[in-house]
């Protein structure tokens, strides 16, 4: 089954919605208008429950089909929040936000899911109940966690769940995913090193931190190339390298660094951790310092379920005519908090030619709307057919 005709049909309002919440770009967990206007939406589709402040400020939608005889109940999860990114993109409906700017496609992602929402109180052309779940922070703050903490899975008995995100450089509207290990965890570290500061003129006087910092930004270098399994996938990287003197003539008594980890499998992601605190403490103590390493576990690896992921590859044919092969990605996706409570899949749909996601030139592509809505309305209806 191709893109169905009312998708078609709706995508000039469907556009009209993502554009509006394009210009009013919201952070983290201060989706309040964009939730607001998610619940409205719902409510004035014909949603049989609407309920807001899951997980803060995400919105959950229950739309029941015409029959239910074997009580089945899926999930379908959309993103809402925005990034702190200025806006280069010039368009008449650009952000109006300072600071703020949709510039990873959630308000692309959030706008499809209510055309579905809209398609499926209409049609309920399915035997079971669909939860469309909205939820903000996921670029960093852990919204997906936070709405599964507040017991969202339970409360309405969710058995699968499916997510969707663009994809710059792919077709649009065409689609790809893995099963397994897909998105990679995102951890951070944070290591203070503690010297003896002096005078830049008289280095045997001190213990110098900017030595021992940059030997420890190098051996850090190790964990991937001498410390994994050259099949495994690793990214060490230091982004952030601060002394605690900026003068031309001081050498700092205290060096700060930060970075992150990105890891596909919890054995890998628990050898970084401990080569990390053992490879600072180690270069600290060589060079007669300390170091005081902190590190802050963040998104889990992101795990496509097999039979789910068939599944939605499936569908995603049955719409596009083909589905690709998706590539790892070591970026992070906090759907995995939802994939570790329930089996269920998360699929890229791409958004052709356009600037990458998190650059302030990006725009999400309204042409993929109808392939997008069309995927998730067929995900219900193929899932939980009606007699």
């Amino acid at each position: 089954m191709p893109i169905k005709n009312r998708f078609a049909e709706l995508q000039n309002e469907i556009t009209e919605w993502r554009r509006d919440i394009h210009q009013n770009p919201e952070i983290l967990f201060e989706t309040h208008r964009t939730s607001a206007l998610v619940a409205e939406k719902l409510r004035e589709f014909g949603c049989d429950e609407v309920v807001t402040g899951i997980g803060r400020t995400g919105v959950v939608g229950i739309i029941k089909g015409k029959v239910d005889t074997k009580g089945k109940v899926i999930g379908l999860r959309a993103d809402m929040d925005a990034l702190p990114i200025h806006e280069a993109t010039g368009l008449n409906y650009a952000s109006k936000t300072e600071g703020a700017m949709h510039a990873c496609g959630h308000d692309g992602h959030t706008a499809m899911l209510l055309g579905a929402a809209k398609y499926l109180s209409e049609t309920r052309n399915f035997d079971g109940t669909v939860a469309v779940i909205f939820q903000p922070a996921e670029e960093g703050g852990g919204g997906g966690r936070e709405m599964c903490e507040d017991g969202m899975m339970d409360r309405w008995g969710i058995q699968e769940v499916y997510g969707m995100h663009n994809w710059p450089g792919r077709p649009v509207g065409s689609f790809s995913i893995r099963p397994g290990a897909f998105f990679a965890a995102t951890d951070q570290f944070d290591i203070v090193f503690e010297g003896k500061g002096g005078h830049a003129a008289k280095p045997h006087e001190t213990v110098d931190t900017t030595v021992l910092a940059a030997q420890a930004v190098m051996a850090l270098q190790t964990i991937a190339s001498r410390n994994a399994d050259p099949i495994d996938q690793i990214v060490v990287s230091v982004t952030s390298f601060e002394t605690s003197s900026t003068a031309f003539n001081v050498i700092p008594q205290t060096v700060r660094l930060k970075g992150t980890v990105r890891t596909m499998s919890e054995a890998m992601r628990g050898l970084a951790e401990k080569r990390i605190g053992e490879i600072c403490n180690g270069v600290a103590a060589t060079f007669g310092g300390a170091a005081e390493v902190t590190y802050y576990r963040g998104y889990p690896v992101m795990v496509n379920s097999e039979e789910q992921t068939d599944f939605a590859a499936d569908v995603a044919r049955s719409v596009a005519g083909e589905c690709a092969e998706a590539p790892l990605v070591m970026g992070g996706e906090d759907f995995a908090f939802m994939l570790e409570e329930r089996p269920g899949a998360y699929i890229l749909v791409g958004n052709g030619d356009s600037a990458a996601v998190h650059h302030p030139e990006y725009n999400f592509n309204d042409e993929a709307i109808p392939a997008g809505c069309s995927w998730w309305a067929e995900i219900v209806e193929q899932r939980m057919p009606a007699a």
